[in-house]
């Protein structure tokens, strides 16, 4: 098949890649061995060493064994972004367990789905939620968790090789504290299973493709490969000198693979920000730390742009070389800004957690397209086909379903055939999104497939209707999706927040779409709010404003 974009790539980018047989702990190993002093973690002003957190993984890994963990079991890792995140996922590993990393600010409800789908067992989470496993182990199939929060930092910085112990004393509990595993060796060790590159990493809880949550299993080959393929992707980075800027949530694949996994295989610190939003502190880590590698979301980079600090000119970010930004669209502004902040370069990129974590990315050197998502990566294929039958390929320049076929593509959904095989053909993942290729090879996201509203019969879709309304000089952040409607199935619904001080009128907006657009696709109505519902990586949930606006019209009419 035709691969245009391979003429552009930068210089020393392979088209084809090497991939050894070793699974993901392999990365931290070799790091350890190379540079053993070198900061692995730094954390709230804390630093381990590579040599302290390869230890630190080894001990705990023998304790989850000892515990009676056994090769392909689920852990819950309900952590934010902490050294005990970064020790515990390769614990995990290195039992041969596969990690379930969930956001620690979910409540009962929402992490017993997971919990249960996925067959958890055991959980290393934060020791505020102590109450919640409890209670979840009534019903869940949950047996012991083991306990950590920042306490336990100390304990980290000067830990030892610990001594034996009766291990008496700790079998049977159901709620452990990492600091007492750290301080004992278990008296019987389990050996530490050998590990395949066909054995399941990760399952990464997602919407999908299809809309349902459930877990695509990424082996360790997969993300062996899409840590290699982003490690030659990023040219001009040099092994045990980086520094990454980890503010993505690790517990989110995008953060696991590029933050992490990229990062140990860089040799590179890790400057750990457990809360993204907290533009304060980012700034701060950037400035003391010297990041010169920092993924993250549009929000995040237009929310240090417009920082009071920032805006006086008291920030220095100059030491950022690369930027990494998914999950949500890139504005135009937000990027030639932070470029013009720092120095460095932002490529946006794409990817979903069925093939973890990238596929595309725009050039570290060469041309940045604005508004694309960029080159495939090494030995990634992919076609534009048919919306309707999945296979007539498209057009250069015409919109379709975008398939991609590569080493980081995962096994599968656990427990779903169906829906497996809808999105798995052939070798090809359907990921449900509608994008389009240029003569060159650079790609462009139109809008997810599920996402598309019929209006009388035309097809529109909401990221064309939130691009034209994001350039009005009095919007903020908008969302667009359809909602049901009596007579024409469904219509355009946009929801609006404003910039601070603006103050505008529907109709304003309405006048401001009809200038850009046809007249079906200019919203029916827009209603302004303070706030667009998130995930915890900044993607808009355009479903969550539906469910509400759904219940709001019932309510309404039973009222009526």
């Amino acid at each position: 098949m035709e691969r245009p974009w391979l003429n552009y790539y930068d210089p020393g980018v392979p088209h084809t890649i090497h991939y050894p047989q070793v699974a993901l702990p392999w990365f931290l190993s070799q790091a350890a061995q190379q540079f053993p002093s070198r900061a692995c973690t730094i954390y709230r002003d804390r630093t381990l060493s590579y040599a302290q957190v390869d230890a630190l993984s080894t001990h705990l890994s023998r304790w989850l064994c000892a515990l009676g963990l056994r090769k392909g079991d689920r852990v819950g890792v309900v952590l934010p972004n902490s050294p005990q995140f970064v020790i515990t996922f390769y614990a995990v590993l290195r039992a041969g367990g596969i990690v379930v990393a969930l956001n620690p600010a979910y409540r009962e409800r929402e992490l017993a789905y997971p919990i249960t789908d996925a067959g958890v067992r055991m959980v290393v989470g934060l020791r505020q939620l102590a109450g919640v496993f409890t209670a979840l182990a009534d019903y869940t199939p949950l047996e012991c968790w083991i306990l950590t929060d920042d306490e336990d930092l100390d304990l980290l910085e000067r830990w030892a090789q610990p001594l034996k112990s009766n291990q008496a004393a700790i079998e049977g509990q159901r709620e452990l504290h990492l600091s007492e595993l750290l301080g004992v060796h278990p008296s019987n060790e389990v050996p530490l299973p050998l590990l395949n590159p066909e054995d399941a990493a990760v399952f990464q809880y997602s919407g999908g493709t299809t809309g349902i949550p459930k877990a695509a299993i990424g082996l360790h080959r997969n993300l062996v490969a899409n840590t290699l393929q982003f490690r030659h992707w990023l040219v001009g980075l040099r092994e045990g000198e980086e520094v990454v800027l980890a503010a993505i949530p690790l517990f989110h694949v995008y953060g696991m693979v590029i933050a992490m996994s990229v990062g140990i295989a860089l040799s590179a610190s890790l400057v750990l920000v457990p809360d993204a939003r907290d533009t304060e502190t980012v700034i701060y880590n950037i400035q003391k730390y010297r990041a010169t590698l920092f993924p993250g979301v549009p929000s995040l980079y237009q929310a240090i742009n417009r920082h009071p600090q920032v805006l006086a000119g008291k920030v220095n970010l100059t030491s950022v070389k690369a930027c990494i930004s998914g999950s949500a669209p890139l504005l135009r502004e937000t990027k030639l800004e932070f470029e013009r902040l720092t120095g460095g370069r932002v490529m946006e990129g794409y990817g979903l957690s069925e093939a973890p974590t990238a596929t595309h990315c725009n050039p570290m050197q060469g041309e940045n397209r604005i508004g694309s998502i960029g080159l495939p990566l090494p030995d990634v294929d992919c076609r534009i086909v048919n919306v309707e039958d999945g296979i007539t390929p498209c057009p250069v320049g015409e919109p379709g379903e975008l398939i991609i076929r590569g080493p980081q593509v995962m096994a599968g959904y656990h427990q779903r055939p169906e829906e497996t095989a809808l999105t798995l053909r052939e070798g090809w993942l359907y990921t449900g999104d509608i994008a389009y290729m240029d003569t060159e090879g650079y790609f462009y996201l139109v809008d997810r497939k599920k996402d598309l509203i019929k209006v009388g019969g035309f097809q529109v879709w909401p990221r064309e209707i939130e691009e034209v309304l994001s350039t009005h000089p009095g919007v903020k952040e908008v969302a667009v999706a359809g909602v049901p409607h009596p007579q024409k199935g469904e219509m355009v619904k946009a929801w609006v927040v404003l910039n601070p001080g603006i103050s505008l009128k529907a109709e304003d907006l309405k006048r401001w779409c009809s200038g850009h657009l046809v007249r079906y696709k200019v919203p029916e109505e827009i209603e302004f709010v303070d706030i667009l519902p998130r995930t915890a990586v900044g993607k808009v949930l355009r479903r969550e404003l539906v469910r509400i606006e759904v219940e709001k019209r019932q309510k309404n009419s039973e009222a009526g």
